[in-house]
């Protein structure tokens, strides 16, 4: 049995003895008489000795002091009383493995390590291979392949065992980092607790959702504080860190991919731009002018949606905002208006949720509409840019055909504002406020007489906001298909901002809805946006680099962010 084999133990494979015995060595004799040595075998004189079986066929005994005691390779394990008593009964005891009937042609006993003609012991707790009576049961053995690794297992490597229950592991490979950065050798996993090291627990996370929508195995859920959390066994796919618009995804890379090389600049590369309201009585209950509730009705009666992810209100927490599928003008105009508060709308496309709302068609057939942040339609543009599955997600994902950007510069922790800024600060209880806005950099808040309970600079409330707002730069919605806001338009007034060819669609359809003339003033929105980037050139550690691959590696992004 290669190398190891001792040199004439059962065999003349080995060199020949010298003859002299020493201490290490006992002499004995083949069949031809001639002598060897057996190395490493204590003397007979000595008391503990151990008598090793002899490949003739004779029958050998232990000393009374030599109970159960294995030596190296020499010994056969666990045989101390195997005469019986200490008193030799050999020729009425058991016979051992080196009997001649038990022996095979070549003189070695079965079940014997070949080459020893001795059972192969395991350090003293008995024969690893053959049983109590020291006889080796029937084995198969496997022929080598040639020119091939060996498959001695019938059943499929690549099987996975002892999955627990309910638990998917069959999640992307790499192949869609490759895909999206244009690069041969993806790097390595990145895992749900990075992200949530580097972004969630450093009060980095804006509650888009993306994570959650992005997730292909589920594992991301929301969790009472309105923040991503782990709800079963993270696959490391590395999809919730290369999506996120505050870890993996270079946002401002998405620009230039979905908009153009003069997304980049200004307001964008908007295809026109205009200043409109709806002049119905229902508009009092906007924020603006109603524009955004119109345009997603027109779609909603054309036939073009059906259904809009927007916002509404909580049943349970006043001004907290929730996700909501409006399928109805009256479902539209019931929800006007802001809530200034994320509802993580990206994770909450799944289309089981709202089937009892959704007509009965395929689901590849469904069309919907979104209204969210500009990091919410940066997140959506992103995951919609690949053919992948996104768990529950995907095809409310898929089904999304137009996206509607409220301009923004911050959003805020609903029980930092609301709970703390508002109520426990200035004595104001959510159920005293009819309307919220933020205008000219200030905080108004209405009571349901239209009185204004507060009107201060937007600065005292920047406790409660988002502190990943900081580092974004996208004020106007680059991706969107529509841009809407007040900012540039006088009161009651909304801008647009049409960016896309199916934003124009949308806008020509509700065009003879609305009241529009031109945008009352584009250098208004131009200097908020460039206050916007300015603000988060400042605060992002990163370099802002809309040419450079559209992830982030983790890595690079510890590396700035100072976390290793």
């Amino acid at each position: 049995m290669g190398t190891d084999e001792p040199a004439g133990a059962g065999d003349d494979a080995g060199a020949a003895g010298t003859g002299t015995p020493d201490a290490d060595g006992v002499e004995t004799a083949d069949a031809d008489g001639a002598e060897k040595r057996l190395p490493g075998v204590p003397r007979t004189d000595d008391e503990d000795a151990v008598i090793v079986p002899s490949s003739t066929g004779e029958r050998v005994h232990e000393p009374e002091a030599s109970t159960a005691r294995a030596v190296g390779r020499g010994a056969p394990a666990g045989t101390g009383d195997s005469c019986g008593g200490g008193t030799c009964e050999c020729e009425d005891g058991p016979t051992l493995p080196g009997d001649v009937e038990d022996s095979d042609e070549a003189g070695a006993p079965e079940g014997a390590a070949e080459g020893t003609g001795q059972p192969v012991a395991t350090d003293g707790a008995g024969a690893a291979n053959v049983d109590e009576d020291g006889q080796l049961g029937d084995l198969e053995f496997t022929e080598p392949a040639e020119g091939v690794s060996q498959d001695v297992y019938a059943d499929d490597p690549a099987e996975r065992v002892g999955v627990p229950e309910g638990v998917e592991l069959d999640t992307p490979s790499y192949s869609i980092r490759a895909e999206m950065n244009d690069v041969e050798t993806p790097a390595e996993k990145t895992w749900f607790h990075e992200l949530d090291e580097a972004v969630v627990d450093a009060d980095r996370c804006i509650q888009c959702g993306t994570c959650v929508a992005a997730c292909p195995s589920d594992s991301i859920g929301v969790g009472d504080d309105d923040l991503p959390k782990l709800v079963k066994m993270c696959t490391g796919c590395s999809l919730c860190w290369d999506f996120c618009p505050r870890g993996g995804l270079r946002y401002e890379r998405q620009w230039v991919i979905t908009g153009g090389e003069d997304n980049v600049t200004g307001a964008g590369d908007p295809i026109t731009e205009f200043s409109a309201r709806v002049d119905e009585d229902w508009t009092e209950g906007a924020q603006d002018g109603g524009v955004v509730t119109e345009v997603l009705a027109t779609l909603l009666e054309e036939g073009e949606i059906d259904g809009a992810l927007i916002a509404t209100e909580s049943d349970d927490e006043p001004w907290k905002a929730e996700s909501y599928l409006a399928t109805s003008r009256e479902d539209l105009i019931a929800n006007a208006g802001t809530i200034y508060n994320q509802t993580l709308a990206l994770g909450n496309l799944d289309l089981d949720r709202w089937a009892h709302k959704l007509p009965e068609k395929p689901r590849e057939e469904l069309s919907l509409a979104l209204v969210g942040t500009p990091c919410e339609i940066e997140g959506l543009r992103a995951l919609q840019d690949v053919e992948w599955e996104y768990g529950h997600q995907n095809e409310g994902l898929r089904a999304v055909e137009y996206a509607i950007a409220l301009m923004c510069t911050k959003n805020f922790n609903y029980y930092s504002l609301i709970g703390e800024q508002l109520e426990e600060k200035r004595g104001i209880s959510p159920e005293e406020i009819a309307k919220l806005d933020v205008l000219h950099g200030k905080m108004l808040v209405y009571d349901h007489d239209g009185e204004l309970l507060v009107e201060e600079d937007v600065k005292n409330f920047h406790d409660a906001a988002l502190k990943g707002c900081d580092e974004c730069a996208d004020f106007t919605g680059f991706c969107a298909d529509l841009t809407v806001g007040s900012v540039g338009s006088s009161d009651e007034y909304s801008s647009v901002i049409v960016r896309t060819e199916q934003g124009r669609k949308a806008w020509e359809l509700a065009e003879r809805k609305l009241d529009y003339h031109d945008l009352e003033d584009r250098s208004a929105v131009g200097k908020l946006q460039g206050w916007d980037k300015q603000n988060a050139f400042e605060s992002m550690e990163r370099p802002f680099d809309p040419d450079a691959p559209r992830f982030v590696e983790y890595t690079e992004h510890a590396e700035h962010y100072g976390r290793r």
